[in-house]
């Protein structure tokens, strides 16, 4: 049979959407459809974006990807896929593809700053790593190694760098762009369960009555998840409400019921509103048979600033008369000077009355930490007295044009579909809350109206953090990536959870470092202080994605260090590097993710890498070849005094010697070499493997050796170490073959079965084992370990110290509304507020070089509302600049576009390097999880 190319597409296309939607195919188009697909090779994959975690089915034939469609037996998405998600093959095929390391040189070929890019091999990309990698050790000791990792690491890549950075280099200068995204969440997570990661799961959306988004376009940046919500609406539109929170009208708008358009940052006084309903008019609706026996109540200090730069560091000295200090000018510092004094406004003034402030007073601000203690339930409803419905609507209200009294009744609204009885809710959110100098209270404040209610943790009820990375749950949380953590939620300050990660890699006690503060803005800042002398981009474009972005960029290339970027395209970062790494991109290796919904999912290698690039997990075993326990085990003092032993002699006592490397230690001992290579079984059979195996394309390694592989299944020793931490201890996973099986797994997965709800006796084995031995009769147990025995006092602060454990319970906090460190004033008199669209991905680097996705958008526009075009005498599609005390960039004026603003606020989103926003954006952070806010700073605007 022959078939035309047309007739090819057709005939392909139809027959597979007939089969994802469960239609009968019939004959003739089948035919021709299994001839079009001759010689091709199907396999299951998942998708490379967001943190939904959607399952593609992925064609090869010849060595090249030749087509992608959604898996109809992954649950996630049931065969659909978004428009990013069609087009996973064509994110690895773009014209600048980076194929070969690069290398800045002068005219000789010897490193130079200032030098250009030229060609080198990948012994010289390593030897230049090792040389300023020992220089920066030497310069700054571990402190001055830095890693700005990913949550698109794959499992395997994530804890191949950990194992390097924390047990090597004795660094905990590694932290993730997930910092950017998801930290908020997890100290929210910490916080209420002590234990990271949402109790629900996507079934929750076809179960509940009631979608309530807060601050997260879900239309757009969690497409599939949208498409359920929007068939569970259309199945029952009566019944079923949808309700949509954000500071600007855009796509998720167009299904809700309700619109609530509010002002930055007051979400925090909305969800104190609905939980003084509750408390105050309601009070018959509090589930207190399960608050005595799950729940008790918290606080913790307000006086803790915005994340900043402080007072008395290196780049903010010294201070001039004109008001700059260090590097930074007088309008900048303007912001700045909130994070030591802060003045009270008068729409702060009575939130934060109970706890003894008033308008105009000046908050001295201090360091805080995770700091909280327990307080009565009548210091909580004293909290909450001040959240009225005419005081919330005033601050929170978004839309100047708006009348206040049709605000109020969407408010009132909003309590009502939490408070009613046999309503099932489901809060989603993602960034609008995440990104915000009070993410961390904003993200329990949620807890505290679903546990009143008893809906958390329930089939259709609780608050559900949805993830916006693919991995950034499974690499950058679970595995720990993040400069605190360690596997499965354990603490490098913690001696315990070092001394046991200690042992199970096989290196001395007293090896891991127990200082862990250089999250991502402090490894900006401290390249920009010199103290960190290397640092090493991994699967993230942190250049582009950093707010603020100008100081990074100009400390990066003018401080004597030496930046590093590993990537599949030439995006600003690697711009920024003195070397740049040819990484291999997702399908050309093996790898895992973990998604929203907690459920992990593997993948094999479908095809080979282009020119001589390779895995991220690769260049890491490779570098550790490079560094032996005399280079990196001997004693160094830290910045803050702490010592960290010279442990070389109990290395020696191990069987090391002073010249073994890392590489033996970590990554090729006994029991990864135990993991073998067996292309004759599943699931090695038939598939590609080059880092264990080397491959056709005989790479000239960092030896300058043709590389033949490992000789071990790398890959499944890494899953499977990392997976021993949590094994038993409610975080199980499933073994590394069984996941190439399945469409993925919920954990924790015990006998083989996943977790729906976690903490639900019902559901979940942990949590009935809990409550059979507490023998309290509850319907959940919260056996989440951390910060499970608090200290007693009310709402100014501890009474009793000693301490009274929780164990099994979760908390409510008392957390006020606050402003932002800058709102607009008469210069800077707009709100902006950053994100991103449909159609690209972060920073643009893969899905700008699709051609079809830069077609449909090829630049960022700002998004205005027309009056605020005519007011600052712009047009609809002309330029315009967009100004900040940091910075400005020129845009292009939309003002008929799907994101349609209130007159107050402007949306610009990132995804374009020549409309270089997060220049723009205020790098201020929550002060505990150290994520930045990219949804609120002042701007100007004015034509260009």
């Amino acid at each position: 049979m022959s078939l035309s190319r047309r007739e090819f597409l057709k005939s392909s296309a139809a027959a597979s959407a007939a089969a994802a939607i469960g239609m009968n195919v019939p004959a003739e188009l089948e035919a021709n459809a299994n001839a079009a697909e001759n010689g091709w090779r199907w396999d299951k994959a998942a998708c490379r974006f967001c943190g939904t975690g959607c399952g593609i089915m992925m064609a090869t034939k010849n060595g090249k990807i030749v087509a992608v469609k959604g898996d109809p037996a992954a649950p996630v998405n049931r065969g659909l896929n978004c428009i990013k998600g069609y087009f996973n093959a064509k994110i690895m095929y773009g014209a600048d593809r980076l194929t070969q390391p690069l290398l800045r040189v002068d005219a000789n070929g010897n490193f130079d700053k200032k030098g250009k890019f030229a060609p080198v091999s990948w012994q010289r990309a390593f030897d230049e790593m090792e040389v300023h990698i020992k220089k920066a050790l030497k310069a700054s000791g571990p402190e001055g190694v830095a890693v700005f990792a990913s949550g698109q690491y794959t499992v395997m890549e994530g804890y191949a760098a950990q194992k390097m950075m924390k047990g090597g280099f004795r660094s905990n200068a590694i932290d993730p762009n997930a910092r950017h995204c998801m930290a908020s969440a997890v100290v929210g997570f910490y916080q209420t369960f002590g234990i990271d990661e949402p109790s629900g799961c996507y079934d929750d959306i076809e179960l509940t009555d009631t979608v309530v988004s807060w601050g997260s376009n879900m239309a757009e940046m969690h497409p599939i998840l949208w498409s359920r919500v929007t068939d569970r609406k259309l199945s029952d539109p009566d019944r079923v409400k949808v309700v949509n929170m954000s500071t600007y009208r855009h796509r998720t708008s167009d299904l809700a019921d309700i619109e609530i358009i509010f002002t930055p940052n007051t979400d925090l006084a909305m969800w104190n509103y609905i939980a003084r309903e509750i408390v105050y008019n309601n009070p018959d609706a509090i589930d207190w048979d399960f608050l005595k026996k799950n729940i008790i109540f918290a606080a913790s200090p307000v006086n803790m600033g915005y994340g900043m730069r402080r007072a008395g560091e290196p780049s903010v000295m010294p201070v001039r008369a004109d008001g700059s200090a260090g590097k930074y000018n007088a309008k900048e510092m303007e912001t700045y000077n909130h994070e030591m004094v802060h003045v009270v406004s008068e729409n702060e003034a009575p939130a934060l009355e109970p706890y003894g402030y008033k308008a105009g007073d000046k908050m001295v601000n201090k360091p805080a930490g995770l700091k909280h203690w327990e307080i009565s339930f009548e210091e909580y409803k004293k909290f909450l007295a001040p959240y009225t419905l005419d005081y919330v609507a005033k601050v929170s209200k978004g839309d100047p044009d708006e009348d206040i009294e049709e605000f109020k009744k969407k408010l009132q609204m909003l309590a009502d579909l939490y408070i009613e009885k046999g309503r099932k809710v489901v809060s989603f959110w993602t960034m609008g809350m995440n990104q915000h100098t009070r993410g961390t209270w904003v993200n329990t404040l949620s807890y505290n109206v679903h546990f009143m209610l008893n809906k958390q943790a329930l089939p259709g009820s609780g608050a559900f953090s949805l993830t916006g990375q693919p991995s950034a749950c499974g690499t950058a949380r679970e595995v720990g990536t993040f400069c605190h953590r360690l596997p499965a939620d354990m603490m490098v300050k913690n001696p315990k959870h070092r001394k046991k990660t200690e042992d199970r890699w096989k290196i001395p006690h007293g090896t891991l470092n127990p200082v862990g503060n250089q999250h991502i803005m402090k490894i900006h800042r401290d390249i920009e202080d010199g103290v960190v002398k290397f640092a090493w981009v991994n699967v993230c474009n942190a250049y582009q994605d950093s707010a603020n972005a100008t100081h990074w960029i100009k400390a990066a290339r003018e401080m004597d260090n030496f930046i590093v970027t590993s990537d599949g395209y030439p995006g600003i970062s690697a711009m920024v590097s003195d070397l740049v790494l040819p990484s291999a991109m997702i399908y050309e290796k093996w790898g895992a993710y973990g998604n929203a919904e907690r459920r992990t999912q593997h993948w094999r290698q479908q095809v080979l890498p282009v020119g001589d690039a390779m895995s991220d997990t690769w260049q890491w075993v490779e570098l550790s070849k490079r560094f032996t326990v005399n280079d990196l085990w001997g004693p160094y003092t830290l910045r803050n005094g702490k010592k960290l032993a010279d442990v070389r002699g109990e290395a020696e006592k191990m069987g090391y010697t002073k010249d073994t490397t890392m590489y033996e230690i970590l990554y090729a001992n006994k029991e990864a070499k135990s993991y073998k290579i067996d292309l004759d079984s599943f699931p090695q059979k038939g598939y590609d493997n080059s880092d264990c195996n080397g491959d056709s394309r005989n790479v000239i390694g960092s030896d300058g050796k043709v590389w033949k592989g490992f000789g071990f299944m790398i890959h499944e020793y890494l899953f499977e170490e990392y997976a021993w931490f949590g094994r038993g201890h409610g975080h199980d996973l499933a073994p590394f073959t069984t996941y190439h099986k399945v469409r993925g797994l919920k954990w924790p997965v015990v006998d083989g079965k996943e977790t729906q709800w976690r903490f639900n006796a019902k559901y979940d084995p942990y949590a009935a084992a809990a409550v059979a031995k507490s023998g309290n009769g509850s319907t959940h147990a919260f056996y989440g370990p951390l910060a499970k025995a608090l200290t007693q006092g009310d709402l100014m602060g501890i009474k009793d110290k000693n301490k009274k454990s929780l164990k099994n319970k979760a908390k409510i906090f008392a957390r006020p509304y606050m402003e932002p460190p800058e709102v607009p004033d008469a210069e800077y008199d707009t709100w902006l507020c950053t994100g991103r669209v449909l159609e690209h991905w972060h920073s643009g680097t893969m899905t700008m070089r699709v051609p079809e996705l830069f077609r449909a958008v090829p630049e960022a526009l700002c998004y205005m509302h027309p009056e605020t075009a005519k007011d600052k005498g712009l047009k609809q599609g002309e330029l315009c600049w967009v100004e900040s005390r940091r910075g400005k960039v020129k845009a292009r004026v939309e003002t008929r576009g799907r994101n349609r603003p209130p007159r107050s606020l402007v949306f610009v989103p990132w995804f374009d390097e020549k409309v270089f926003i997060n220049k723009v954006c205020l790098d201020a952070t929550c002060p505990q999880s150290k994520q930045t806010d990219y949804k609120k700073c002042a701007i100007k605007l004015y034509k260009a």
